[in-house]
């Protein structure tokens, strides 16, 4: 994991879910994967947004052309947790297509313009998946 991410986890875990930095305002959770080939649990911040009683996320990796290794490992093992403020709970990971998929990137992009940018620099049609507690 990098160091950034470490600082971020360590800060967002010390606050309460709140963090400063390019997160700062943000709405933002920490996700739990299972490592594909590891099996070992591996923590990443990302942003989300709330749809009713699940959470969205979206594997942008900054507009790269490949998806995030936490994408890859939530396909192999949709069985997740989720931080987000002081609240820890077990979910369901499941990757959206079609027209709720872009419906629901759409809406995040509009409050984020950011994520537009990242769906710019890429060819490959960002993920979003819906995070459903169990």
């Amino acid at each position: 994991m990098s160091d950034w991410n470490t600082a971020v986890i360590e800060e967002f875990r010390t606050n309460e879910g709140r963090v400063g930095g390019s997160f700062e305002g943000a709405p933002l959770l920490l996700l739990t994967t299972r490592g594909r080939r590891s099996g070992q649990p591996r923590t990443n911040p990302v942003m989300y947004l709330a749809d009713d009683d699940r959470l969205l996320v979206f594997a942008t990796k900054g507009g790269a052309p490949t998806n995030p290794d936490w994408f890859s490992n939530l396909v192999a093992n949709p069985q997740v947790t989720v931080e987000v403020g002081t609240e820890k709970y077990a979910a369901r990971a499941v990757v959206l297509d079609g027209e709720e998929r872009d419906r629901l990137y759409a809406e995040q992009a509009r409050r984020y313009p950011g994520f537009a940018e990242y769906q710019e620099k890429t060819d490959r049609v960002i993920p979003v998946v819906a995070l459903v507690r169990e």
